[in-house]
């Protein structure tokens, strides 16, 4: 199954890239892990919030085209690292893609988190969202040795 974080969100400071590189690197060949930027919508332009989410939701259906979706979204389902390695073993069997999407400094449109296949909140903190990358892409390999039989030092 081939897995992608789909972040709305360009120009990253070097440690972003850093982390989030070291992670993906260390994923087993089984699981490859791409990153997808999309540029915002720039804010300022006179539309509403919703627009602007509405239009980005656009451009993330046709990033995530044959993916199934996680939205990362503050009001999700906070999973271990446990349930996250049990959904992926299961998402596995069903599905080719994966795609994990980080929103825009507004979140992310309703109407698109409603169609995800599952809602993931990583933290109860407000996280930059150049770090959620970084933890994301940390916990995928976490929950990938998990699968892979490693030991897990809360088990």
């Amino acid at each position: 199954m081939k897995l992608a974080i789909v972040a709305l969100g360009h120009r990253m400071p070097a440690w972003v890239a850093a982390g989030y590189d070291d992670y993906a690197s260390r994923l087993p060949r089984d699981w490859p892990l791409d990153l997808v930027e999309l540029k915002p919508e720039a804010r300022d332009r006179g539309r509403s919030v919703g627009q602007l989410l509405e239009t980005e939701a656009k451009r993330l259906d046709a990033a995530c085209a044959g993916a199934a979706v996680v939205a990362l979204d503050e009001q999700g389902s906070a999973w271990s690292t446990r349930e996250l390695a049990d959904r992926l073993a299961r998402w596995r069997e069903s599905v080719r893609s994966l795609a994990f999407v980080i929103g825009s400094a507004d979140g992310l449109d309703a109407g698109f988190k409603r169609r995800a296949a599952a809602r993931l909140s990583i933290s109860a903190l407000t996280l930059p969202h150049a770090l959620v990358r970084v933890v994301l892409a940390e916990q995928l390999y976490r929950a990938a040795s998990l699968l892979g039989g490693h030991p897990y030092h809360r088990e």
